[in-house]
């Protein structure tokens, strides 16, 4: 009889040390999982913002996004680059972004009117000027905006002036001096400001009128800059959060940073002029 029980102690021993066992498995499972949960969550995907900005802001704004991220680790900037009235048509047509960046006033004021942008995030962050060029290679002598009347010059590189804000302000330039009318005819024009660099550095019209930032990104030795381009509206560039963000808090980041201390000194570098607060 006391064998019989020690043989039945030592057996309810082993179950007891298979549940003890068990249970602490299960506890070990528990936490790991609860430790792979938090480590998910500290390694999820950042914020991703999407900024609509004028073409003439690619090379600028490309060399901030490296900058930004590394300031702000959480979001991840995506770039949509290309004429201002063009990017507004987007965002009037409900593409997603959370950021417009404008190269005139105008755009930026048809959203404000639509209640498409937060107006109280508006700021102008920065300036440019108007550029009259021309290949490097070219003989025509043109050394000033007259000079474009010469019968000799038959093609000019002019933004659309209905969409390109630099198109625009070559319009209004040209207009203000007389001579619209007589260039309007030799216009070739382009879908943004890059273009019209392209089509002068190709060589495929005798002139063109683009940004000095834009001047200054042209390849080595294909470009000549002839004359600065007196404009009677500064060439000021708006910018600000859209509407429809889902993102604000990140969007404002962005904002912050292009308007502080490194976003303008970058914008500098590429001809830009800093706006003055």
């Amino acid at each position: 009889m006391r064998k019989e029980l020690i043989v039945l102690l030592v057996i309810l021993g082993v179950f007891l040390a298979i549940g003890c066992t068990d249970n602490g498995n299960k506890a070990t499972n528990e936490t790991g999982t609860q430790v792979a949960a938090n480590t998910s969550a500290s390694d999820q995907e950042p914020d991703a913002i999407t900024v609509s900005a004028a073409a003439s802001l690619t090379e600028a704004f490309t060399d901030m996004e490296s900058k930004f991220e590394t300031e702000n680790p959480d979001i991840d900037v995506n770039f949509n680059f290309g004429s201002s009235g063009n990017l507004r048509k987007q965002i009037e047509g409900g593409a997603p972004a959370d950021v417009f960046a404008s190269a005139d006033q105008k755009n930026m004021n048809t959203l404000a009117n639509e209640t498409l942008i937060d107006n109280s995030s508006r700021e102008n962050f920065v300036k440019n000027s108007l550029v009259l060029i021309v290949p490097a290679n070219s003989t025509l002598n043109i050394t000033g905006v007259k000079d474009l009347t010469n019968p000799k010059v038959k093609k000019i590189g002019i933004g659309n002036p209905d969409t390109v804000p630099v198109g625009n302000y070559t319009r209004a330039a040209m207009t203000e001096v007389g001579l619209w009318s007589r260039l309007e005819n030799k216009g070739v024009l382009a879908e943004d400001v890059k273009q019209v660099l392209t089509y002068v550095e190709r060589g495929e019209v005798d002139a063109g009128f683009v940004y000095m930032s834009d001047a200054m990104t042209a390849k080595p030795g294909t470009i000549k800059i002839v004359t600065n381009v007196s404009v009677s509206t500064p060439v000021n560039y708006p910018i600000a959060i859209v509407s429809s963000s889902e993102h604000k808090e990140d969007a404002q980041k962005f904002i912050d940073f292009v308007t502080g201390k490194k976003g303008q000194e970058t914008l500098e570098k590429y001809g830009f002029t800093a706006e003055s607060k």
